[in-house]
Protein backbone atom coordinates (compact mmCIF):
# COMPACT_ATOMS: atom_id res chain seq x y z
CA UNK A 1 0.00 0.00 0.00
CA UNK A 2 0.87 3.48 -0.88
CA UNK A 3 1.40 5.82 2.35
CA UNK A 4 1.28 8.59 0.13
CA UNK A 5 -2.04 7.80 -1.80
CA UNK A 6 -3.40 7.03 1.71
CA UNK A 7 -2.29 10.70 2.83
CA UNK A 8 -4.21 12.10 -0.37
CA UNK A 9 -7.12 10.41 0.37
CA UNK A 10 -7.16 11.32 4.16
CA UNK A 11 -6.71 15.51 2.75
CA UNK A 12 -9.60 14.80 0.39
CA UNK A 13 -11.99 13.78 3.02
CA UNK A 14 -10.89 16.45 5.44
CA UNK A 15 -11.24 18.99 2.55
CA UNK A 16 -15.06 17.21 2.28
CA UNK A 17 -15.45 17.52 5.82
CA UNK A 18 -14.09 21.48 6.00
CA UNK A 19 -16.19 22.54 2.97
CA UNK A 20 -19.45 20.70 4.95
CA UNK A 21 -18.72 22.28 8.36
CA UNK A 22 -18.29 26.09 6.18
CA UNK A 23 -22.04 25.35 5.17
CA UNK A 24 -23.20 24.57 7.99
CA UNK A 25 -21.60 27.55 9.62
CA UNK A 26 -22.37 30.17 6.78
CA UNK A 27 -26.33 28.35 7.11
CA UNK A 28 -26.41 28.75 10.81
CA UNK A 29 -24.92 32.28 10.74
CA UNK A 30 -27.76 33.56 8.05
CA UNK A 31 -30.42 32.16 10.58
CA UNK A 32 -28.92 33.38 13.44
CA UNK A 33 -28.83 36.70 11.73
CA UNK A 34 -32.24 36.81 9.73
CA UNK A 35 -34.33 39.84 10.83
CA UNK A 36 -37.61 37.16 11.11
CA UNK A 37 -35.71 35.44 13.58
CA UNK A 38 -35.61 38.29 16.29
CA UNK A 39 -36.40 37.12 19.74
CA UNK A 40 -40.10 39.17 20.61
CA UNK A 41 -40.09 37.58 23.67
CA UNK A 42 -37.42 35.64 26.40
CA UNK A 43 -38.71 32.49 25.08
CA UNK A 44 -38.01 33.09 21.47
CA UNK A 45 -34.82 31.45 21.06
CA UNK A 46 -34.63 30.45 17.58
CA UNK A 47 -31.57 33.16 16.80
CA UNK A 48 -29.72 32.17 19.70
CA UNK A 49 -29.66 28.47 19.37
CA UNK A 50 -28.73 29.41 15.79
CA UNK A 51 -26.01 31.80 17.12
CA UNK A 52 -24.82 28.84 19.06
CA UNK A 53 -24.36 26.54 15.88
CA UNK A 54 -22.53 28.60 14.21
CA UNK A 55 -20.08 29.12 16.83
CA UNK A 56 -19.55 25.60 17.38
CA UNK A 57 -19.45 24.83 13.01
CA UNK A 58 -16.63 27.50 13.23
CA UNK A 59 -14.68 25.46 15.88
CA UNK A 60 -15.48 22.22 14.04
CA UNK A 61 -14.16 24.03 10.61
CA UNK A 62 -11.16 25.48 12.28
CA UNK A 63 -10.33 22.29 14.26
CA UNK A 64 -10.53 20.21 10.57
CA UNK A 65 -8.20 23.40 9.30
CA UNK A 66 -5.40 22.39 11.92
CA UNK A 67 -5.73 18.94 10.74
CA UNK A 68 -5.44 19.52 7.14
CA UNK A 69 -2.71 21.62 7.85
CA UNK A 70 -0.94 18.51 10.19
CA UNK A 71 -1.11 16.46 7.31
CA UNK A 72 0.14 18.45 4.79
CA UNK A 73 3.22 18.63 6.47
CA UNK A 74 3.38 15.25 7.67
CA UNK A 75 6.06 12.78 5.74
CA UNK A 76 5.71 9.47 6.69
CA UNK A 77 8.83 7.57 7.28
CA UNK A 78 9.65 3.88 5.93
CA UNK A 79 9.25 1.30 9.15
CA UNK A 80 12.63 0.92 10.68
CA UNK A 81 12.29 -2.35 13.21
CA UNK A 82 15.12 -0.73 15.08
CA UNK A 83 13.08 1.90 16.25
CA UNK A 84 10.08 -0.05 15.97
CA UNK A 85 6.68 1.80 15.10
CA UNK A 86 6.33 5.13 14.83
CA UNK A 87 3.87 8.15 13.24
CA UNK A 88 3.36 6.98 9.72
CA UNK A 89 3.32 3.24 9.88
CA UNK A 90 1.57 1.26 7.96
CA UNK A 91 0.08 -2.00 10.52
CA UNK A 92 -1.68 -4.97 9.55
CA UNK A 93 -3.14 -6.67 13.44
CA UNK A 94 -4.42 -9.91 14.16
CA UNK A 95 -6.91 -10.91 17.04
CA UNK A 96 -7.66 -13.76 18.67
CA UNK A 97 -9.86 -14.93 16.08
CA UNK A 98 -7.50 -14.26 13.44
CA UNK A 99 -9.46 -11.11 12.18
CA UNK A 100 -6.72 -8.66 10.58
CA UNK A 101 -7.15 -4.89 10.31
CA UNK A 102 -4.99 -2.50 8.61
CA UNK A 103 -4.29 0.95 10.24
CA UNK A 104 -2.55 3.67 9.47
CA UNK A 105 -1.40 5.64 11.98
CA UNK A 106 -1.45 9.34 11.39
CA UNK A 107 -0.98 12.96 13.12
CA UNK A 108 -4.81 13.47 13.32
CA UNK A 109 -8.12 11.92 12.09
CA UNK A 110 -8.57 9.22 13.95
CA UNK A 111 -11.66 7.11 12.77
CA UNK A 112 -11.45 7.87 9.32
CA UNK A 113 -11.48 4.54 7.12
CA UNK A 114 -10.30 4.84 3.60
CA UNK A 115 -10.38 1.73 0.70
CA UNK A 116 -6.46 1.19 -0.68
CA UNK A 117 -7.12 -1.64 -3.44
CA UNK A 118 -9.55 -4.16 -1.65
CA UNK A 119 -8.17 -3.54 1.23
CA UNK A 120 -10.22 -1.13 4.38
CA UNK A 121 -7.77 0.87 6.40
CA UNK A 122 -8.69 2.77 9.52
CA UNK A 123 -6.76 5.72 9.48
CA UNK A 124 -5.67 6.62 14.02
CA UNK A 125 -3.87 9.09 16.05
CA UNK A 126 -0.80 8.36 17.98
CA UNK A 127 -2.66 9.81 20.84
CA UNK A 128 -5.43 7.20 20.67
CA UNK A 129 -5.53 4.22 23.05
CA UNK A 130 -4.40 1.53 20.30
CA UNK A 131 -2.36 4.14 18.67
CA UNK A 132 -0.48 4.75 22.34
CA UNK A 133 -0.02 0.74 22.74
CA UNK A 134 1.88 0.44 19.56
CA UNK A 135 4.44 2.94 19.46
CA UNK A 136 7.74 1.37 19.51
CA UNK A 137 5.86 -2.22 18.91
CA UNK A 138 7.65 -4.74 16.51
CA UNK A 139 6.42 -7.34 14.23
CA UNK A 140 5.46 -10.44 16.24
CA UNK A 141 4.82 -7.94 19.27
CA UNK A 142 1.65 -8.16 21.10
CA UNK A 143 -0.61 -5.26 21.50
CA UNK A 144 -3.01 -4.58 24.15
CA UNK A 145 -5.62 -2.42 25.18
CA UNK A 146 -8.37 -2.13 27.81
CA UNK A 147 -12.10 -0.94 26.52
CA UNK A 148 -14.02 -0.96 29.37
CA UNK A 149 -14.12 -4.12 31.53
CA UNK A 150 -12.57 -5.80 28.80
CA UNK A 151 -8.66 -6.45 27.85
CA UNK A 152 -8.06 -6.82 23.77
CA UNK A 153 -4.85 -8.14 22.62
CA UNK A 154 -3.34 -7.83 19.03
CA UNK A 155 -0.30 -9.73 17.09
CA UNK A 156 1.29 -7.21 15.18
CA UNK A 157 1.47 -9.20 11.73
CA UNK A 158 3.00 -6.85 9.20
CA UNK A 159 4.38 -3.36 9.41
CA UNK A 160 5.66 -0.74 6.63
Amino acid sequence: MDKFLLQQQVLERLAEDLLQAEQAMRAAHETATHEENIAENKYDTLGLEAAYLATGQARRAAAISQAMAHWRQFRPSPYDASIGIQLGALVCLVDSDDKQQQLFLGPEGGSMKLVSGAQLVQVISSESPLGRAMLGKCEGDEVSIRVAPVRQRFEVLRVH
